[in-house]
């Protein structure tokens, strides 16, 4: 998240070959790592931002299925303000898995992103965003 101009904006991702979805930065754990570092991490890696945590928005559970066996996944997002970077500096090897990154309007990410889990986190954030002024 950033403000701009009073309102709040989100960095949000186009996977290569993937013309149509705009998605939230996510990945897999590395050994060892914990989830909120991993989240980090991913942000860096797919956005090119470096980003202090506001606060964990919650999880979502779902299955799908790869090569005939059933895969049940816990995805964790967190609320993340952006403190440096710039969005779109991504490494040339990131690339190949993310095409584009943009910063669209919070208010619009309900339903702008593809997944319904992360339209459900975008509201989420609204939610948290829309509370009394902190040190968001």
């Amino acid at each position: 998240m950033r403000r701009l101009r009073g309102d709040w904006y989100l960095a949000a991702i186009r996977p290569a070959g993937r013309d149509r979805i705009w998605a939230l930065p996510k990945g897999n754990l590395t050994a060892g790592e914990q989830a909120l570092d991993a989240a980090m991490r991913e942000v860096r890696e797919e956005t090119g931002l470096d980003v202090r945590l506001v606060g964990k928005l919650g999880d979502v559970r779902y299955v799908y299925t790869r090569e005939g066996e059933r895969i049940f996944k816990i995805v964790s997002f967190y609320l993340f303000r952006a403190v440096a970077g710039r969005l779109g500096d991504i490494a040339p090897e990131q690339r190949l898995e993310i095409a584009e990154a943009r910063w669209i309007p919070l208010a619009d990410a309900p339903r702008a992103l593809t997944y319904g889990g992360e339209r459900s986190m975008a509201r989420r954030a609204l939610e948290q965003l829309a509370g009394p002024a902190d040190s968001r």
